[in-house]
């Protein structure tokens, strides 16, 4: 009878237990990501990434023993969409989110997210304003565009370019990344001779590029995204006109080559933190070996996905360490969180929740439409 009594209640305190586990709450974290759109290469990279993550975590145990649910949001890359996204993730009971690209768009659910008491912790994102703001839950694991405008005008004029024509597209993260490099130009001896903006989502830039080649530059500095930059690359060739081209950081993406060909792409220049085959951390090579493996030898297809699996990792220690508080949690990461090895090296923030560090590269596009890094 007593061994009787004694298994029943053993089956039934596992019982119970097994059901507690069952009905914990798990921990649910967030990704914005432009899905669809002119920029869903990064969107569709970025789903992939942090999947493979969630999917690793989980079969470890998950975040000090519980499981980790991924809210996808699609925020189409536009400021409109990326309001009504985060809404979306709010309502589902995210302590924290990682995203979005583009600064525009980020800017748009800053104070929605920091007003829903929610760390949201930017990939692509590099306008200055973005953390000039002083949001006490913001971060991102990407850099500004005070240092990458720098890199970028510093670049040129190590090339030995004295003329240069400006262009940019009248975005937050464009507009920055041009008046920025600007600043370098004019005290290093480099002469502007052209200065507009295209219009993204325009397919024609012949009259554009008539406008620069009249006021006879050196180089064209576009500080714009990847679609427009590879159909101005296409078009310039049309032309006939041979001028090298350097961008920032929104053209790293094999898109650009894509849409502009082999031949126009060739000798394209652009900085940026280094793509996830020329990172040289443990992390970057056994996610790039996953990630192979998962999608048929395919690599990302820029690296802008690889900082949304750094803003993830970020928010998992954070988690990890003082539980989904967002307050305890983004204080932990200003003051606590020093040099953990990421994908992309080194991480750290500031108390703007700026990430700490140089990350910026110079990159080439060669004949057959691969990024070298020069």
């Amino acid at each position: 009878m007593k061994k009787s009594i004694f298994t029943f209640l053993t089956v039934l305190a596992l019982t119970v237990f097994s059901s507690c586990l069952l009905s914990a709450d798990p921990v649910k974290i967030g990704l914005m990501a432009p899905i669809t759109g002119a920029w869903a290469a990064e969107g569709e990279d970025m789903v992939r990434v942090v999947e493979i993550l969630v999917q690793e975590l989980n079969d470890s145990g998950g975040i000090n023993g519980e499981q980790v649910v991924l809210e996808k949001a699609d925020d189409g890359g536009e400021p409109k969409n990326a309001a009504l996204a985060a809404q979306m993730l709010i309502t589902s009971g995210v302590v924290a989110v990682v995203g979005t690209y583009g600064s525009t768009v980020t800017e748009a659910t800053q104070d929605l997210y920091d007003e829903a008491g929610i760390v949201q912790v930017a990939t692509g994102s590099t306008s200055i304003r973005l953390t000039d703001k002083g949001l006490p839950l913001f971060f991102r694991t990407c850099p500004r565009d005070d240092e990458q405008g720098r890199v970028l005008a510093n670049e040129v004029i190590k090339l030995g370019y004295k003329k240069v024509a400006i262009v940019h597209d009248n975005s937050a993260y464009a507009k920055g990344l041009a008046d920025e490099a600007r600043k370098t130009f004019q005290t290093g001896g480099v002469e502007e001779v052209y200065y507009d903006a295209i219009t993204p989502g325009d397919r024609d830039f012949n009259a554009s590029l008539t406008a620069i080649q009249t006021a006879s530059p050196d180089i064209i500095v576009f500080t714009g995204y990847f679609p427009e930059a590879g159909l101005i690359l296409r078009q310039k060739r049309e032309m006939n006109w041979d001028i090298p081209i350097i961008g920032g950081d929104a053209t790293n993406n094999t898109a650009l080559v894509e849409i502009a060909g082999n031949q126009a792409a060739d000798g394209y220049y652009f900085v940026s933190p280094p793509a996830l085959a020329d990172m040289n951390t443990p992390a970057a090579a056994k996610l790039m070996e996953t990630y192979k493996a998962k999608f048929d030898g395919a690599v990302p297809s820029s690296v802008w996905s690889v900082l949304a699996g750094d803003a993830f990792e970020v928010i998992v220690e954070a988690v990890k360490a003082v539980g989904p508080d967002p307050v305890a949690m983004a204080t932990w990461l200003k003051t606590d969180f020093k040099d953990y090895q990421g994908f992309s090296g080194p991480i750290a923030f500031d108390d703007k929740g700026d990430r700490i560090g140089e990350v910026y590269r110079l990159y080439k596009v060669d004949a057959n439409g691969q990024f070298v890094l020069q």
